[in-house]
């Protein structure tokens, strides 16, 4: 349950500074369900992408919510964390 309180946070924060909806697979196993798709593919099971299109649902849709000067707040804070990252990484 936790590690998907923590998804659940993390697509909201997402959402939210981009500004855009996001939503999250209907199956959250979406590695075997990655690698599945991808062994179907190889074997000729599916023919092409178009057909898998249908075969993953969207789950819950996760709306942005957040006003724009605090998203903007937020991403120029991010920009001063990215810069200061480089710096250390200049040496």
């Amino acid at each position: 349950m936790e590690v998907l309180q923590t998804m659940i946070i993390y697509l909201e924060f997402q959402a939210n500074i981009l500004g855009v909806k996001v939503a999250r697979a209907e199956n959250l196993e979406t590695t075997a369900l990655g690698a599945a798709f991808l062994a179907g593919l190889a074997t000729g099971y599916w023919e092409s992408l178009d057909e898998l299109k249908n075969l993953n649902t969207a789950g819950k849709l996760f709306i942005p919510t957040m006003e724009k000067e605090e998203r903007e707040k937020l991403y120029k804070g991010w920009k001063r964390a990215v810069r200061a990252t480089q710096i250390f990484s200049e040496e």
